[in-house]
This record gives C-alpha cells, sequence and structure tokens, in this order.
C-alpha cells in the first residue's frame, strides 16, 4: 500500500492537548489513511509558523539553564534562598506561568523587588538558552509576522480537546483564524468567553448523557481495588474494549503506588497516562540506592544493594564473581575508619578468585566517599544507560545535596500502551481525551476540586493569582469535571473515600451536589466481579476454603485453640528423619538447653534451620547477648596477654589494668569494624563498662592452685582453636556424654590447671545479676559449668579433681559447683528423657516458648506469650512427661 500523501491531498492540522490526546488522533488517522494529518501542540504550531529553527523552551533545559546561572547572580530578594534545594523547581514553574500569560518581568521590575529579582533571573536564563529557544510571546510574536506562509504549512487547523488556551497564544489564534479555516472542536464543552469576538468557527455538539452512578468506598486504596474489579468486569462481560475504559482522579499521584501494585496482581494492562515514577523500575533503583550512598553515608547495606542493582557493570565488573562475600554480614561498616579497617585486613586468599582486588575495591569505596558535592563526577563513573540519564535529570531538577529527594519524585513515560489499554490519568488529560466509560476517584472535599496556591515566588500581593494564573487549579478542575460528564457517551462512575489513609474522616466533593445518591461499599463485600486471583479467593470464603491450602489453615487454627498438643503444636511422627538428624549432631550447652526447655525451638534450629534475622543497622545499646560476648572477648584477650608475661596468678594489679586497657582497645577496634555498634558516645561508655567487669572478673579472690596455668575461649569436642595459644589437650577429640546418645563440644571460658594437672577450675562468666538463690541446673538453663566440667574430666582423665564455679564480675562473686558427678548424672537421666521424648514425637513447647528471650518467637501464633503458650504449656508437659521434669530442677 502506497502511504505517500499524493499531489493535491488535503493537508489538516489538528492542535491537541496532552500525549494521549495526540496518539489518539493519531491512530484514527492511521486507521482511516487519513494521509497529510499531523498533530501537534500550540506551542509547536507556533514554532513552526515561526521557522527559523525556532523551538519552545522544554523544561530540561530551563531547569539546567536555572540551575547554571543561580550562582553566579544577583537576585537581590531571593539571593538567600537562590540555592536552597527546590529553587530550581519553583523558578521554572514562574518562569512558565509569566511567559503563558504575558507578563513583562523587566517593565514590572520597578514595582516590587521580587519582580526584579526574577527579572534579572530570566535575563540571566534567555542568556544562557540555546538561541533556537524562544519564549512563548516570542514565538508568538515571530509567528505573527509569518502569518502569510501559515495556508502552505497547515491547510485547515483543527483545535481539539482544548477546553482554554495561554493568554500568550490568542491573538496570534485570532491572526490564524484571519488566514486560513480554523475551527475550535469545543463538544460539549464550554468554548472561552474571548473566543466569541474572533473568526474562529466553533464547532458545537450536544453533551453526552452518560449513565451516572455514585459509590463511596472505605478508603483510597479500596478506591482503586474497585476501580480495577470494575474495569475487568466491563472487559469481561464484553461491555467495553480496554481502550474505552478510563479511570481519573484531580491529582492522580496520590494513587500511584497503589495501581502500580494492583495492576501486577490483577494482570490488567494499565496504563499511566501521567508517567510513572522512575523509582519503580530498576534504572531508577539504581540511581536512587547511589545517592543513598551520597546522601546518607556508605554503609555496607547500601553498598549491597547498589552492587547488586549494577549487576557487574561500571567499577564492580572488575571484581570477581561473589566478591560480596568478602564483607562481614554482621558489621554496619557505616564510618571510613571501619573500612579501611576491613580492606586493610583482607587477604587473596578470601576472594573468590584467590587474588587480590583488595585495590580495586578501594577505589570503589573512595570514589563513594566523596560525597554529592561530585554527583556528577561519581554518576558517571557507576551508572550508565537508563540509570545516567535518571541521574543527569535529577542533577538538573535540583540540588546534589538533595538528589535522592529529587530522584524520588521523577517520573518518566510507562511502557504501557495508551491506546490499546485501560487508562489511569489526570482528570485534566481525561477531559482533553474522552473515553466511553469512565470512573472518577477522590471526590472529596479536599481533593476534587482542589484548592487554589500561591505561586511560590510570585505570591499574590506581589502578581494577583488571578492574573498571574488565569485558570486557577479549582476553575480548572471544575470544568474538567463538567467536561467529563458531557462527553463521556457510557458510563461515569463518581467514586469517594470515607476515610484517609490515618482514619480519618472525609467530607463529600461540593461536587457531587445534583448526582444520584452514592452507594455505601463494604471493604470486604463480595463482588460481583474480582480484579486477580487472590481477589476472588478473598472474597469467596466456599472457594477458599475448598482448597488444600485453606482446608490446613482452618484445621491449624483450631488445634490452635485447643487445651491440648496436636500435630500443629509439634507433634509428629516417631523417630522422623529430621528428629534422628538433629539428635546426632554434636551439641552445644545451648542446643542441650534448648532440648529441655524448648523442644520444639529445638527442632526448629537444629533439624529445620530456622534462623532470626539479624539486623546491621547501628543500635541504641547493646542487648545482654552482645554484651557477654564483648565481656568474654575482652577478657579472654586480656588473660592471654597476661600468661604471655607471666601468668595471671602473679600478676599485679597495674599490669592487669593494663591488660585490660589494651584488651578492651583491640576488642573494640576489632568490633567496629566487623559489627554493628551503639552510636560513639554510648559505645564508649559500653566498652569502659566492660572493662570495670572484666577487673572484677580477674581480680576475684580466687585461691591460686600450684604452679596454676590459666586458659580462656578453651575448645573442645571438635572445635577450632581461635587464637593460636597452647591448649590443654587435643581439640579434636571428641566429648561423649556416658548413656545419653549426646556428644557436646564449645569453649570453656576459662580454665585454670595446676601444673602437675591434678587439680582444674572451670570458671562460667556470667555477665547478669547475680541468682538470689542458689543454681545448680536452674530448670535445665543453666548447663554450661556442668557440661564443662565433664569435658574437663573426659579429656583429661578421672584422676583430675574439678572444681566447677560461675563467676558474676558485676556482683564480684563466685557460685561453686557442689558435688559435680551427682549433678552430671541427675542432667544425663534428664537428657535420655529429652531424647526419648523427642524420639517418640513430641517436638511440643516448653518454658522458654514466647518470652522475651525467644528469638524464634516469630514462628509462633500472634501474642504466643499472651493467648498460645500459657493455653498449651500444660497439656505439652503431660505430653512430654518425664522429660519435664527439668523445669522443676534447682
Amino acid at each position: 500500500m502506497n502511504v505517500s500523501r499524493g499531489r493535491g491531498m488535503k493537508r489538516q492540522t489538528y492542535v491537541a492537548h496532552g500525549r494521549l490526546a495526540s496518539h489518539e488522533v493519531r491512530l484514527d488517522a492511521a486507521r482511516n489513511r487519513r494521509h497529510g494529518v499531523q498533530v501537534m501542540a500550540f506551542e509547536q504550531l507556533a514554532a513552526r509558523l515561526a521557522g527559523g529553527f525556532a523551538q519552545p523552551i522544554d523544561a530540561e533545559t530551563l531547569r539546567d539553564a536555572i540551575q547554571q546561572v543561580l550562582p553566579d547572580i544577583d537576585l537581590g530578594e531571593l539571593d538567600a534562598i537562590k540555592l536552597l534545594p527546590g529553587m530550581v523547581g519553583a523558578a521554572a514553574d514562574t518562569l512558565h506561568k509569566v511567559w503563558r500569560t504575558g507578563i513583562d518581568l523587566s517593565a514590572r521590575a520597578s514595582d516590587h523587588p521580587r519582580l526584579a529579582a526574577m527579572a534579572t533571573l530570566e535575563q540571566a536564563v534567555l542568556e544562557r538558552l540555546p538561541s533556537s529557544m524562544r519564549r512563548p510571546v516570542d514565538l508568538a510574536s515571530q509567528a505573527m509576522a509569518r502569518l502569510r506562509h501559515a495556508p502552505a504549512l497547515f491547510g485547515e487547523i483543527e483545535i481539539i480537546g482544548i477546553s482554554e488556551l495561554s493568554p500568550c497564544w490568542r491573538e496570534l489564534l485570532a491572526g490564524l483564524a484571519e488566514t486560513l479555516p480554523v475551527r475550535w472542536n469545543a463538544g460539549p464543552r464550554s468554548a472561552p468567553e474571548w473566543l466569541e469576538s474572533s473568526s474562529v468557527d466553533i464547532i458545537r455538539s450536544e453533551p453526552a448523557t452518560p449513565q451516572i452512578e455514585a459509590m463511596s468506598a472505605a478508603s483510597g486504596y479500596h478506591e482503586a481495588i474497585e476501580a480495577l474489579r470494575w474495569a475487568r468486569e466491563l472487559i469481561t462481560s464484553g461491555t467495553a474494549k480496554p481502550s474505552e475504559i478510563a479511570i481519573a482522579a484531580a491529582a492522580p499521584a496520590a494513587y500511584d503506588d497503589e495501581f502500580m501494585a494492583l495492576r501486577a496482581d490483577a494482570n490488567i494492562d494499565l496504563h499511566f497516562v501521567h508517567s510513572i515514577r522512575v523509582v519503580t523500575t530498576r534504572d531508577g533503583q539504581a540511581a536512587a540506592a547511589l545517592a543513598d550512598i551520597l546522601v546518607r553515608g556508605l554503609s555496607q547495606t547500601h553498598l549491597r544493594r547498589l552492587a547488586t542493582l549494577l549487576a557487574g557493570s561500571g567499577p564492580f565488573q572488575t571484581l570477581p564473581e561473589g566478591w560480596q562475600r568478602v564483607l562481614p554480614p554482621d558489621a554496619p561498616l557505616s564510618s571510613p575508619d571501619a573500612w579501611q579497617r576491613l580492606l586493610s585486613g583482607l587477604t587473596a586468599d578470601q576472594w573468590p578468585d584467590g587474588v587480590d582486588h583488595n585495590s580495586k575495591l578501594r577505589a570503589i569505596i573512595e570514589t563513594l566517599s566523596r560525597g554529592a558535592s561530585e554527583a556528577d563526577d561519581i554518576g558517571r563513573a557507576f551508572l550508565s544507560g537508563g540509570a545516567l540519564r535518571i541521574w543527569k535529570k535529577a542533577l538538573l531538577a535540583g540540588s546534589p545535596a538533595a538528589i535522592d529527594v529529587t530522584i524520588d519524585a521523577l517520573r518518566q513515560e510507562d511502557a504501557c500502551d495508551a491506546c490499546v489499554s485501560v487508562a489511569w490519568m489526570p482528570a485534566s488529560a481525561l477531559a482533553a481525551s474522552p473515553r466511553k466509560f469512565v470512573r472518577l476517584l477522590g471526590l472529596t472535599s479536599t481533593g476534587w476540586p482542589r484548592r487554589i496556591s500561591e505561586d511560590r515566588l510570585l505570591s499574590d500581593h506581589i502578581v494577583p493569582v488571578d492574573e498571574l494564573d488565569p485558570l486557577p487549579v479549582t476553575a480548572a478542575d471544575r470544568r474538567d469535571f463538567e467536561t467529563i460528564l458531557s462527553t463521556t457517551t457510557g458510563q461515569v462512575v463518581l467514586s469517594r473515600a470515607r476515610r484517609d489513609s490515618e482514619g480519618r474522616l472525609l467530607g463529600k466533593s461540593p461536587l457531587l451536589r445534583g448526582q444520584p445518591e452514592a452507594r455505601y461499599v463494604r471493604r470486604n463485600r463480595r463482588p460481583a466481579h474480582s480484579m486477580s486471583e487472590s481477589d476472588r479467593l478473598v472474597a469467596r470464603p466456599v472457594d477458599f476454603a475448598s482448597s488444600d491450602q485453606a482446608r490446613s489453615a482452618a484445621e491449624c487454627w483450631s488445634n490452635w485453640q485447643l487445651a491440648a498438643v496436636t500435630a500443629h503444636d509439634g507433634m509428629i511422627r516417631p523417630d522422623h528423619p529430621a528428629v534422628l538428624g538433629a539428635l546426632r549432631r554434636v551439641q552445644s550447652a545451648s542446643s542441650l538447653a534448648k532440648l529441655l526447655r524448648n523442644p520444639l525451638g529445638f527442632i526448629w534450629s537444629y533439624a529445620l534451620g530456622i534462623r532470626p534475622l539479624e539486623s546491621a543497622d547501628e543500635a541504641l545499646v547493646l542487648d545482654a547477648r552482645q554484651s557477654g560476648i564483648l565481656l568474654h572477648d575482652t577478657l579472654d584477650h586480656a588473660v592471654r596477654l597476661l600468661e604471655e608475661q607471666g601468668s595471671l596468678a602473679d600478676a599485679r594489679p597495674d599490669q592487669v589494668s593494663a591488660a585490660i586497657e589494651q584488651s578492651a582497645a583491640t576488642i573494640s577496634g576489632k568490633w567496629e569494624a566487623e559489627q554493628a555498634v551503639p552510636p560513639l558516645v554510648v559505645w564508649r561508655r559500653t566498652v569502659d563498662e566492660t572493662k570495670q567487669v572484666a577487673s572484677n572478673a580477674l581480680t576475684h579472690p580466687e585461691a591460686a592452685l600450684p604452679d596454676q596455668k590459666c586458659y580462656t575461649e578453651v575448645p573442645f569436642g571438635g572445635q577450632e582453636a581461635k587464637s593460636n595459644g597452647a591448649l590443654p589437650w587435643d581439640a579434636t577429640t571428641p566429648v561423649e556424654i556416658a548413656d545419653t546418645g549426646f556428644k557436646i563440644s564449645g569453649y570453656i571460658d576459662r580454665l585454670d590447671l595446676s601444673g602437675d594437672g591434678s587439680k582444674a577450675r572451670v570458671l562460667d562468666y556470667k555477665g547478669g545479676k547475680l541468682p538470689k538463690e542458689s543454681v545448680v541446673l536452674q530448670g535445665g538453663k543453666e548447663l554450661q559449668r556442668c557440661l564443662y566440667a565433664y569435658a574437663v574430666k573426659a579429656l583429661m582423665g578421672d584422676g583430675i579433681e574439678i572444681d566447677a564455679a560461675l563467676l558474676y564480675p558485676r556482683d564480684n562473686e563466685a557460685r561453686h559447683l557442689d558435688e559435680p558427678a551427682a549433678v552430671l548424672e541427675d542432667l544425663a537421666s534428664h537428657l535420655r528423657a529429652a531424647r526419648a521424648s523427642l524420639l517418640g514425637g513430641r517436638a511440643v513447647i516448653g518454658p522458654d516458648n514466647g518470652g522475651d528471650y525467644d528469638d524464634l518467637s516469630f514462628a509462633l501464633p500472634a501474642n504466643a506469650g499472651n493467648g498460645y503458650c500459657p493455653r498449651k504449656l500444660e497439656p505439652a508437659r503431660q505430653a512430654l512427661g518425664d522429660a519435664a521434669r527439668v523445669w522443676e530442677a534447682i
């Protein structure tokens, strides 16, 4: 088919408002083979007629020019705010309003200092802009001088979908109407009063009479759900094509997040006419990740996010695959010193490919640490393609210091095709490009019409709002509402929310007066047509109840309410392979304590491998567990220092103090490099308190053994040594508790041995408070002292005399274990009972479930400590039988 325009073919020009209207006019012309049709905005028409490659000033070029001139010009009254974030956008908006209205800032500069400042800014911007770009008033003036060429350029002009024209173009439109046929296709819309006195032919038509329905939804999110239900029903019933359906709001940005999530769930092609946020795309997320680093500082979390999004591009492509494994998972790395310590300690064998890449990673860290002041160079170094375009646009739109906020506000065209999809759009775009079936959202007292707001730089007392903006937003919203009602031929649904996102009541829009009474729609109603599979199942409980998942969930919920243990409370088949595997592993004191006091948690942790999520964020204070680890690390390092200098038993007080100071400095530095620590002031105080507690522990008046030798963090049962110091035994030798089937391993906090090896003292440090009463097994909680004493006897022979004690350095007191052999025999009987119970299939809760220190409470029913656990604990005790007797042990 020959699609070229033949000689004598009629030339016709359409002036349309908005991209959607332009696309639909072009599509209609293509479908009907109407060659010679051109579609453009009015400013494009003026630029074409002005000739000489003239073009209107586009938004990005204007912002770029403003950003370049602001630092070097004196803006008088505005000089104090010219470099603040948002100034570029505010100045661009004000200049656009001034130019569209036709206000001459230079002529009015003497009226007010603010006008003089804006005139200075305008002059500087015009000098910076490309020579081809013209203000609207300049384009109109040049076009007026070339009106004789209009018939050859445009043929006939038809203006469609426009209800008003900016004052700067009105004289040009009148001149065009004197030169060639100009039609203003108002249809059922109201035509501007100033148009009546011109030669423009106004085409009018009768207003449409759509079916109008009103409804009130629970919230804005509910409105969005109901809108997609409505759209899908129209499509599946054959009532409408997707291209005939529109959903609109006066300010659609308030609903964008909801529709972005719901269109993926509903699997509907929903086109965002007003564009989508760039951060909903991968390129936008990459730019946002880089902005987070420059604005908020470099941390491990931020670096991992950036590296993942860039996926091996930019500087990261020089690093080997899997390089992030060299980063310690629990360290925030939120300061330059922490990164320096990490890089200085990395060796070639720690990298996945065995090659030293420290210099490359160091270069990346140094570049990112330069901050937002060098945002342009850093963006070019790390980003490419669409991400780099977003980055450059953000730098044009605002200050580098607030680039993260700027990127969050940027938008880009939606890839979904507008002409064959359901459209989600502003009301102004719908008024210019009508559709057959329309749903209007947000018809609340503050949402539609919106309130008039003054210009940010030229407020009402300087230039009246009516003059600066001849069509204020309130009037525009009312006009768009009337236009939509009069141009929609099929159905209009008027929707409003009863409450906002915070639960406050919302009033009705005044535009709803005279409209049908709103139908009250409940959030949990059963819709006649669902928007997605998940919506269908939620709305139709009978359908969901027939699924295996629903039956299992209902049975689980019912069983949770029973005062008896069931399959949903941990009752499993006997001799389950996963249980056998968990029991065969080498146990620790903590795993055995969990077996005795929390059989269900034991299975979760060691059979299913469930672990709580560790946060790498900086904590305000260390929790009890972290405080204990810090104390143990400090004591371990200090004792080894003193043993190298002679022995702890013979050390003078000043030597002990010096060793603790040195150890605290070393350990705190290591912590800062490898894991999250509190803020500096709190951290320093924590370290000081740890030094004091460590001093109490090392100066506690325990009688020295003959020729005493001290060991700390002593491994046994196959554990690897934490240092290169001497060990009292072969750490690889297995240790098995006789007649229980359990092998144990771990680290003894401190072991004192006599020179002849006949006596030993096992000390287990306790960072908490001293218990009021004597502690032996403490209901199965306190196993370390007993197990460590057993390990020493097993590895050094039955002839050794062992003293096992719990040392509470905060209270400067030790609790010694009487008759260790009898206590171990008692513990062995409890372990045998627990093993038999678990193999019998009773993996139920214990007294530690749902408590403040239960790190797996997230896997229990909600509020388990106040409902589920008290209800199930006694039935669990009865099911466990002898295995529960340890809970009563002293």
